[in-house]
């Protein structure tokens, strides 16, 4: 019988190769990934060491603490980031209004929230949804992904679609606010998409309090003519 050792030497390898490098894109190193995580860290060590058979469980817990599915982190996402598709036909740049920013972002969905550390700007993509003109989600307490109350961040939602060479984003800028009172916590809840894609335990509600909201949208069409309306946005 052949000795499969060899195969699952590269296979920890490979696990251990594909770990750091989403942790350097994510800017954080192997104890925030055993945190988030929720595994001590020498058990992390211990498992990039010995593979994915060792402890499947585990390996999936550290795929969504790095934001990736199980068989992305194993394998690698099967599909380009976004971009690689040339330009549509006259392509044109379109200034979207609050309430069509808002009518994009939906109900709920998935963007990224940027916070700031004391190294540099960090970005998490997070499941939220809205309630009376804010954007709110969940996370753990103590997470990177909690800014204190007060603190400036900005949250991007944003839809691209290659095959079109089309798409938009929509920003929004303003404050972080923890959500401490539980009635409060409660109807959050009860909103629908309002659990967290990654699972676990994520009591903590973080609010964004918008200061301003702007959107973009590319899409492709006719130049208008002279002295002629500016194409509108797409429904």
């Amino acid at each position: 019988m052949a000795d499969p050792s060899g195969a699952h030497q590269h296979s920890s390898a490979e696990f251990a190769r594909r770990v750091a490098e989403r942790a350097r894109t994510l800017g954080v190193d192997r104890a925030e990934v055993a945190r988030r995580a929720g595994m001590a860290p020498r058990y992390l060590e211990h498992l990039l060491s010995a593979g994915t058979g060792f402890d499947p469980a585990g390996a999936v817990r550290v795929a969504a603490a790095l934001g990736l599915s199980y068989e992305e982190l194993l394998h690698g996402s099967d599909r380009p980031p976004p971009g690689h598709a040339t330009p549509g036909p006259r392509p044109v740049l379109l200034t979207l209004s609050e309430r069509e920013c808002w009518d994009l972002v939906g109900a709920h969905g998935v963007g990224r929230i940027a916070v700031e550390s004391e190294a540099a700007p960090l970005v998490f993509p997070v499941n939220y949804t809205t309630d009376a003109h804010t954007i709110v989600y969940r996370t753990r307490e103590g997470d990177a992904a909690e800014p204190p109350s007060g603190q400036a961040v900005a949250f991007e939602v944003d839809r691209i679609d290659d095959r079109l060479s089309e798409g938009w984003s929509v920003l929004v800028t303003g404050t972080a606010e923890r959500v401490g009172d539980e009635e409060a916590a409660r109807h959050l809840a009860a909103i629908e998409g309002g659990g967290p894609w990654p699972g676990g335990y994520r009591p903590q509600w973080i609010r964004v309090r918008p200061e301003a909201v702007s959107g973009r949208r590319i899409i492709s069409g006719s130049e208008p003519e002279p002295g002629g309306p500016a194409p509108g946005p797409r429904p």
